[in-house]
């Protein structure tokens, strides 16, 4: 069966008009099998006005006796389809364009009566020789305290739509009261509430006054809420309460076509009051009973048990049915339909381990998980997702890390479409990667037209459902943010767009994140993004990004050796023997190379060679140097990288130089923390007395050899090294370092190889 909410809305959609007379009896026939009552279809088909009459669904009604194939709800929701209806809240319904992600879920959750299932439930007779008094104390002792103002009405009026409307009554009463006067009434209600007619009935609040009033603000105890549905029949009304374990405190035939349940609500306060009923109403819609939402209020009356109405017994049909409290019943609603798996023992998995899912980026990722790439303002943190999502599609490796091969949605919500095409084709290039799976990489360019990610998500998932996708790419996340960054809540919220987008697609999902304002050295990896703790803990794999400062020395050795490099390579052609010709020392000289480079090229190819050297300074000066380090859910813990952001790509770095370097406030590596012991040594020296009463000051030969032997061990972790690696671990110019290592007499520079080398004691001339 389909719900009463979507039934309702399904009828709602279909034009009378348009179907024949089958048709229109089919209707009638499913909303009985339903368990709706009759004025439903009689109200419906009123809306056909050349083809109505009067009275005519009411006598068909009773002829409906149900067969072996009976037409069901179904029959209606095809009949609204084929008039272009579409369910917005059916299980098989497509995700709204502006549809929000995690409102729906708990709704899901709110279903727990199969209602093709429902054992219906004989209705209770009303008593063979009702005592109205008996009923009405037998109400009060059981909703009201005796101190507790009690209000009542018995009287009413004809409105200017002939219905008969309740007056306000009275409320100066307590239960007390009343229940000693009906104690001595003899049967007579009339003598304690004054005279009723008997066409109308009488009512009663549920919930104790102030003896001021009967409005909202006189409700001294938010202890219940009506429940009530006049467009079920009886027996489903009472069956769909009993079924659904209301905490019901005492439930009252109308006497007419619906059943009052008084809900045990127990609220401290208005505002809670309204939350409960809310969710209690939502509750009852999912699961089939449509209410009517104005009976919400706390002062609202009911129908009062003990007296007549047009001839048929207003009177309690149970008491303290259900589950115990409120409480108590929202736990059994949410909890026996959750879609949680079940828990499960070791002992039935040990010898059947369930497959893990397999790698996207190999020791870092897999399938189906997130990875959030975080980083500085112009880290490159872009292209850096450009590279990733490019060694994908291609299956190539990733700064070093292999990826699997897969389709590869990227995203982009910062770049215009022209700069994010073109970005992607110079970044292709760069890395100098065959656009052979250039059709496993899709682009959606949103700039401009994103919206926050509750609403993105949907309408993601909606256009890449049937793409099969590895990965989504998504950058960056500044754009689509919902809520505070700084809120735990509101964040773990706004992350679980992401797990959504993963569990809906199957895929990985990866998003960048910029860092916090401030030096970001003395914190850890995973506590520089922006906003709430949330975005280190969230993702199954964190990849950071932090600038490393470079020393200005450090840049210019660089742009030396580059420099020799390239000088090597235009010497080659021009000068074959060049390796063997020249002095290994002027091999290792930049400026000699150069004029070398500038006596040996034909003078014609002279600027192609100024321009080449012009670009390697240029590159080098505009080079910035990164370290990367990963915090991993799944993995053992990564190995830092050291990169060069090289417009427009990054670059492994294959050496040891930005090893030492570090970035803005963090404590000093291997070099900074040889300065360190150095400084340590010298202050312990002044604590003993300084150099009068301290050691002797070592002579500056023998400080000049242990900087040199020091280099020598660590420029390039024990392999052999050059004047320019020393020069470089140093912080010192090329000259320098060669002229110190000719006056100690203890290092020589091998021609032939151009490294430094100690020489034996025995080997050594004298000064």
């Amino acid at each position: 069966m389909t719900n009463g909410l979507n039934l309702l809305e399904a009828l709602n959609h279909i034009d009378p008009a348009r179907l024949n007379y089958q048709q229109w009896t089919d209707v009638g026939m499913a909303l009985k099998q339903e368990g709706y009552a009759p004025e439903v279809w009689e109200q419906w088909s009123a809306r056909d006005g050349a083809r109505y009459h009067p009275g005519e669904c009411l006598r068909k009604w009773g002829s409906f006796n149900g067969n072996h194939h009976p037409v069901t709800g179904g029959t209606i929701v095809q009949y609204a389809m084929d008039q272009g209806w579409k369910s917005s809240t059916g299980p098989d319904a497509e995700i709204g364009w502006d549809d929000v992600i995690g409102g729906n879920e708990k709704d899901d959750e709110l279903r727990v009566i199969n209602s093709a299932w429902l054992e219906e439930k004989d209705i209770p007779p009303p008593p063979e020789h009702m005592d109205g008094a008996k009923e009405l104390i037998r109400y009060l002792s059981i909703l009201f305290e005796a101190a507790e103002n009690v209000g009542y009405v018995t009287q009413s009026y004809t409105n200017q739509e002939g219905r008969h409307v309740p007056t306000k009554g009275s409320f100066d009463r307590t239960a007390g009261q009343l229940i000693e006067a009906l104690s001595k009434c003899g049967g007579d209600l009339g003598a304690v509430l004054g005279d009723y007619d008997p066409e109308t009935g009488a009512w009663i609040r549920f919930n104790p006054l102030d003896g001021k009033g009967v409005k909202n603000d006189n409700v001294t105890e938010y202890r219940y809420a009506l429940v009530e549905s006049d467009t079920l029949e009886l027996q489903r009304q009472y069956s769909l309460m009993l079924e659904l374990q209301l905490p019901i405190a005492v439930m009252v035939h109308s006497g007419g076509k619906s059943i009052h349940a008084i809900v045990r609500i127990d609220a401290q306060n208005y505002d809670e009051y309204r939350q409960r009923v809310d969710y209690l109403y939502n509750v009852c819609q999912k699961n089939g009973m449509e209410l009517d939402r104005q009976n919400r209020n706390p002062s609202r009356l009911s129908r009062m048990p003990g007296v007549m109405r047009k001839g048929r017994p207003q009177y309690i049909l149970a008491e303290n049915v259900g589950c115990e409290s409120f409480s108590e019943w929202k736990e059994y609603i949410e909890g026996i339909n959750d879609d949680l798996p079940d828990i499960e023992s070791l002992a039935s998995v040990w010898n059947n381990m369930p497959p893990l899912a397999p790698e996207l980026i190999k020791g870092v990722l897999r399938h189906g998980h997130k990875l959030l790439l975080s980083g500085p303002s112009k880290a490159g943190k872009s292209f850096a997702l450009i590279e990733l999502c490019i060694a994908i599609a291609e299956g190539k490796d990733w700064l070093g890390l292999p990826c699997a091969q897969g389709s590869v949605l990227y995203v982009n919500l910062e770049l215009d479409t022209a700069s994010c095409w073109t970005r992607i084709k110079e970044v292709y290039q760069a890395l100098g990667y065959r656009p052979d799976h250039i059709g496993s990489l899709d682009v959606w360019n949103l700039r401009g037209r994103s919206v926050p990610m509750d609403k993105l998500a949907p309408k993601l998932i909606r256009r890449a459902k049937k793409n099969n996708y590895a990965v989504v790419v998504i950058d960056p996340i500044y754009k689509v943010i919902t809520g505070d960054e700084n809120s735990a809540d509101q964040m773990a919220a706004f992350c679980n767009q992401f797990d959504k987008i993963c569990t809906e697609l199957g895929c990985a999902v990866i998003y960048c994140h910029h860092h916090s304002k401030g030096s970001q050295g003395q914190k850890r990896s995973m506590d520089r993004a922006s906003g709430s703790g949330v975005f280190a803990r969230d993702p199954d794999a964190l990849l950071d990004l932090i600038e490393l400062e470079v020393p200005q020395s450090k840049r210019d050795s660089l742009i030396r050796q580059a420099i020799i490099n390239k000088c090597a390579e235009w010497l080659t052609p021009c000068w074959p023997g060049w390796q063997t010709e020249m002095p290994p020392e002027d091999q290792c000289d930049h400026v000699k190379m150069q004029a070398a480079c500038r006596e040996r090229i034909n003078p014609g190819l002279m600027n192609l060679y100024q321009d080449s050297i012009q670009k390697i300074e240029q590159s080098i000066k505009g080079r910035t140097a990164w370290r990367l380090e990963g915090v991993l859910r799944e993995f053992a813990p990564m190995e830092a990288k050291y990169l060069w952001f090289d417009y427009p790509i990054h670059r492994l770095e294959g050496t040891d130089t930005l090893k030492a370097l570090t970035a803005e406030g963090e404590s000093a590596g291997y070099a900074g923390k040889w300065e360190k012991k150095k400084r340590t040594a010298k202050e312990d020296g002044e604590a003993k007395g300084g150099d009068e009463e301290g050691k002797e000051k070592k002579p500056e030969s023998s400080q000049m050899r242990e900087e040199i032997l020091n280099a020598m061990a660590n420029a390039k972790m024990g392999e052999p090294v050059t004047v320019s690696d020393i020069a470089e671990f140093l912080g010192l110019k090329y000259d320098t370092i060669r002229m110190r290592i000719k006056r100690l007499k203890e290092f020589q520079i091998n021609k032939q190889t151009g490294f430094v080398e100690s020489v034996h004691p025995s080997d050594r001339t004298n000064e």
